[in-house]
């Protein structure tokens, strides 16, 4: 899987993420702080990665900042972009299966490298939900975004 990745800052999981994802037999696509000589303040490497995701150069994005609060703000403003700021498996989980996202928001500070293994095992091992309610809400989502 193509995975864009960026993050504005070089501390925290910043680098581990990378590594990891390439560990795991994803192709990653560097943005912002990973990605030398590109512009790496938050708006715009989570910009830059969430259009890889719509544009279908990736098949998701992984987007970093501090918090990961910017870094989510800025790639949900990208229609067809479902970005989750997730600091657990749990919400990992929920976020791929009732909300379809394509999209991972973390958070450099708070995010460790063990909670960091966690959440990846549980985003790419859930699948979007097929309930009927779930994918109306997918595509009420999906029309807000449009309008």
């Amino acid at each position: 899987m193509r995975i864009s990745v960026s993050a504005d800052w070089d501390k925290g999981v910043a680098r581990q993420l990378t590594a990891e994802l390439e560990r795991r037999g994803h192709e990653v696509i560097p943005h912002g702080v990973l990605k030398p000589g590109e512009k790496d303040d938050w708006a715009f490497c989570s910009e830059a990665a969430a259009r890889d995701v719509v544009q279908g150069r990736a098949d998701q994005a992984i987007v970093c900042c501090w918090t990961g609060t910017g870094a989510s703000i800025a790639a949900n403003k990208v229609p067809g972009v479902r970005a989750a700021l997730c600091t657990d498996a749990y919400t990992a989980g929920g976020a791929r299966r009732w909300n379809d996202a394509n999209v991972l928001a973390l958070s450099l500070r708070l995010t460790s490298s063990s909670v960091l293994g966690e959440i990846l095992d549980a985003w790419f091992e859930t699948a979007p939900s097929e309930d009927p309610v779930d994918r109306e809400n997918i595509q009420q989502v999906d029309r807000i975004s449009r309008a």
